[in-house]
């Protein structure tokens, strides 16, 4: 991916050299957690505690919408030659670039999100954020929180490695921002205790798949504005989103594969809509809500 040299976000707080603040324990979210550290937690939790994945992912997805307000931590610019905080905060400035773009063509104005760089744990507006989650955004205070660990992770534990794999994250997280703006996010939470669990997880899939969607937008339209793209930046794209979707980390944590309790997609959905952003570039193109087959 073509990255060096390009514009770099000033919308980036670093917080690795805090304590944290935030408390220990097992996290608990203030409402829904989205993201693709949800399953990650997921996965881990089911090796490390010998607890099934799906458990975990019940427990980070449920409960109650609460409204937490987080403690104030010390918060920088990361440092110059932190090239892997350079990385982020450019992908960060460039999906600023194209949503904002896009709002604008469409006769609004993208408000961009925070994103937060920390160790360990950290207090948000949704509650305690820790490392294990993985990468997540938290819609209370419009800001996506990484741990830059789970870059490896996500190379050596789940084998997806490479820079525009890395990029693919932060953009599906920015694309649940977008649906925090849309208000999309807001009506699917709205649905909590109103539906059963399984339709809820249905509607959980459609959230994602559509946030995996946005991120390819946000990869076609940078391609056709900065020509990002290397050879072999889609394959592992597309790698990434097989190696994450609910089938498959269902079979690698050892248990049976059960589509009722998938919350993000299969990986052959999280791929197709994915493609189906990167190909057409646009919004319309991503309503997961309204086709009848993901």
């Amino acid at each position: 991916m073509k990255w060096e040299g390009n514009r770099e976000s000033d919308n980036v707080e670093d917080r690795r050299d805090s304590d944290g603040g935030g408390g220990g324990g097992f996290p608990v979210f203030g409402g829904r957690s989205i993201g693709v550290g949800t399953i990650v937690v997921a996965l881990l939790g089911g090796w490390i505690l010998g607890v099934n994945p799906l458990t975990i992912l019940g427990l980070l997805s449920g409960g109650p919408p609460a409204q937490v307000q987080p403690q104030q931590v010390p918060a920088h610019k990361p440092p110059a030659d932190d090239t892997m905080a350079r990385f982020v905060s450019t992908v960060l400035a460039d999906t600023e670039d194209v949503w904002g773009d896009i709002f604008r063509k469409g006769g609004g104005t993208y408000q961009q999100p925070r994103l937060v760089l920390f160790r360990g744990s950290t207090p948000t507006a949704c509650g305690t954020g820790q490392s294990a989650m993985g990468p997540f955004y938290c819609p209370a205070d419009r800001k996506v929180y990484i741990d830059l660990s789970f870059y490896q992770t996500l190379k050596n534990q789940l084998g997806a490695p490479g820079d525009f794999a890395q990029a693919y994250v932060i953009a599906h997280e920015v694309g649940h921002h977008v649906q925090n703006l849309l208000g999309i996010s807001e009506k699917v939470d709205q649905m909590r205790g109103r539906v059963s669990q399984v339709e809820y997880n249905h509607l959980s899939v459609r959230l994602e798949l559509q946030a995996d969607c946005f991120a390819g937008v946000w990869a076609h339209h940078a391609q056709n504005a900065r020509q990002i793209l290397e050879q072999g930046d889609v394959e592992e794209a597309m790698n990434a989103a097989a190696k994450i979707g609910d089938d498959a980390l269902q079979r690698a944590g050892g248990g049976a594969v059960v589509p009722d309790s998938f919350t993000h997609g299969t990986s052959a959905q999280r791929q197709r809509w994915f493609q189906t952003g990167l190909q057409t570039g646009s919004v319309k193109s991503c309503d997961t809500f309204s086709t009848r087959t993901l």
